[in-house]
């Protein structure tokens, strides 16, 4: 086994660039998705800190969020790495998933991760039953923390100050290679969940001068809420990233044809795309390169290929093995 100073500095920073071709552009693209895989994409980053700096008396590390969730299965490659346990509280846990583990699941569940219902956990206590129904995080902070002295609580996502650590080594090194590119007036696009990636790479960027531009777009939950993720880490907007919109409002985790189609278009470069976050992404960055005119525009690719266990089997039986056409 990698021992954690190995992993952190050998496999979790300086991933390559390449040249990809997208909508008649070439776009410069930043394979994150190519650093240790138990660490893969902006998880790597994100929990970075935790495998650089010890944590005296912690036994346990506890997160949240959904089932298939890649924080779920990079919590519990951390925790294994730490030699800690890790708890991660979910909603709830669809039948299916219970019966045919797969994906984030199953590998965190391979790493000894105590996967918790609470939906279950709550309906099996009745003194726990109330009004508004607890959510997860509210749960962990009144109900866990206080009886857990020594655990580390990572909020959904890696949504934390810790995140800036390890997201900062990420602008240093794509301000580097523009440097050494001679590139002016780059444009950095990704696509965002809690939105923690593109504002600590925006917050470097503006604090440290760079003509380095920070562009996004919501993922999960629309743009208002994610321009509220991004003022709880800082409350200066002048730092926050630009959140573009295609248009249409999108159903974190529905199926959507044009995302499938979108999907198998990015993947026809020989590069492997995630199907919740990357479709959307592609498409509302092909909706604005016409308005950036020359340019230079890199794409982060964020990893989370191991989601697509469960994600790709779901769209074959929608929509079939193959969509071509948007």
């Amino acid at each position: 086994m990698l021992s954690n100073s190995q992993l952190t500095h050998s496999l979790l920073s300086n991933s390559p660039v390449e040249s990809f071709s997208f909508a008649g552009r070439e776009i410069f693209l930043k394979r994150d998705d190519l650093l240790h895989p138990a660490f893969s994409g902006n998880k790597a980053r994100k929990f970075a800190y935790f495998l650089d700096h010890e944590f005296a008396g912690m036994t346990k590390v506890i997160g949240y969020g959904s089932a298939q969730a890649n924080s779920l299965y990079s919590l519990s490659a951390l925790a294994k790495l730490k030699g800690w346990l890790c708890d991660f509280y979910v909603d709830h846990i669809a039948n299916h998933v219970r019966t045919l583990p797969t994906g984030n699941y199953a590998a965190a569940i391979a790493n000894g991760t105590r996967v918790i219902d609470l939906s279950s956990l709550i309906a099996a206590n009745p003194s726990l039953h109330r009004e508004p129904k607890w959510t997860c995080q509210d749960y962990i902070e009144q109900q866990v923390l206080p009886a857990e002295p020594n655990a580390l609580f990572v909020p959904e996502g890696g949504r934390c100050q810790y995140a800036e650590y390890g997201v900062s080594q990420l602008a240093t090194e794509i301000e580097t290679w523009a440097m050494q590119q001679g590139m002016s007036e780059l444009k950095v696009f990704l696509p965002a969940g809690t939105g923690t990636t593109a504002l600590f790479l925006n917050q470097y960027f503006v604090r440290q001068q760079i003509d380095i531009q920070v562009l996004t777009c919501a993922v999960v939950g629309g743009d208002e809420y994610l321009a509220q993720q991004f003022y709880e880490l800082n409350p200066n907007a002048a730092e926050h990233p630009q959140i573009l919109n295609v248009g249409k409002k999108y159903h974190f985790g529905k199926l959507y044809p044009e995302f499938y189609a979108m999907w198998q278009r990015i993947n026809a470069s020989d590069v492997q795309f995630e199907l919740l976050y990357d479709p959307l992404g592609f498409m509302v960055l092909e909706k604005f390169l016409p308005q950036w005119g020359a340019s230079p525009v890199m794409y982060i690719h964020q990893g989370g290929l191991l989601g697509n266990e469960t994600m790709l089997p779901r769209y074959q039986r929608k929509f079939g093995k193959s969509r071509t056409t948007l």
